[in-house]
């Protein structure tokens, strides 16, 4: 019995080992010199040399751009997160209704999510709103002139994460498997009490899934802050370092200054950034979403 159990042992082990190798290799080992490197003098042509704290007292007090950087961060996730999830929603809520062709019009909703994220596609949505692009072409029919969506500062940011928008796939099949769980008869009592739609949306729809809303918040928060091809491809920064993000500049100092112990310490600090904003996420759940095996403080 105990050769057999090691032989099934050995076999689950041999399963396991890729990826575990892949976590050793690729994950932990650069996720601990990172930390390392960070407070370190490194660029690859040249042994690590200890600096200690110099990397973040450099990054907060002479660095001009990491301030712009995590400003233009930030804005992009307030305007990301809220109008992916929304809109996410909102679909969900559409594909859920049952009409005729709805399994096609699901798949074709999804697409985006599969490649959306891609560089080409990125460079398809620079041409889409240059300033002779298709956008501004289709505004002019409307005698709407031709707005400057990538070289004015002032909407750059929009175009930029209504990209990080349209990839809204995700989060809107969470959403779909979500509402088609809800009981109809919660429906059939409220319609019977004379509940308005927007009273069911707010009492019955809201609550049940706010476990979904709950981990795509999460989620598209996290991936948001990490968010570096979309940006770097339609704008490169620009204008005047109006969508210059925090991944950008970590891509920058570490392949193009080759400055790899800088790049590290301002990884972890949008490391650390992300926990801050996630576990405020976490805290504030506790108000807004409801679990069925509670009572809930929806």
């Amino acid at each position: 019995m105990t050769a057999r159990l090691k032989r099934k042992d050995l076999v689950g082990l041999l399963y396991v080992l890729p990826w575990l190798v892949g976590f050793l290799v690729f994950k932990l080992y650069p996720f601990v010199m990172s930390f390392v490197y960070s407070f370190c003098d490194y660029s690859m042509l040249k042994p690590p040399k200890f600096v200690g704290l110099y990397n973040f007292i450099y990054m907060f007090t002479k660095d001009e751009l990491f301030p712009k950087a995590l400003l233009n961060t930030i804005k992009y996730v307030i305007i990301t997160v809220p109008l992916k999830i929304s809109f996410a929603l909102f679909v969900a809520i559409i594909l859920n209704m049952k009409l005729k062709g709805i399994n096609l019009f699901r798949t074709v909703y999804y697409l985006p999510s599969i490649f959306g994220g891609s560089v080409a596609i990125s460079i398809l949505w620079r041409f889409l709103f240059m300033k002779e692009g298709i956008v501004n072409k289709f505004l002019s029919l409307f005698g709407i002139e031709g707005i400057n969506w990538l070289g004015d500062p002032r909407i750059a940011m929009f175009s930029v994460s209504l990209l990080a928008v349209w990839q809204f796939g995700s989060s809107m099949v969470l959403f779909l498997a979500r509402l088609k769980e809800i009981p109809s008869e919660l429906y059939e009592a409220a319609l019977v009490d004379g509940a308005s739609k927007l009273k069911m949306f707010t009492k019955i729809t809201l609550p049940m899934i706010s476990p979904i809303m709950f981990f795509n918040l999460v989620m598209q928060t996290i991936n948001a802050f990490q968010e570096f091809t979309g940006p770097y491809i339609i704008t490169g920064g620009g204008p005047v370092n109006s969508t210059y993000l925090l991944s950008m500049l970590i891509y920058d100092n570490a392949f193009k200054y080759f400055r790899m112990g800088y790049a590290a310490a301002l990884s972890w600090v949008q490391f650390v950034i992300i926990l801050i904003f996630t576990a405020f996420i976490f805290r504030s759940s506790t108000y807004w979403t409801y679990y069925e095996y509670d009572e809930g403080r929806f």
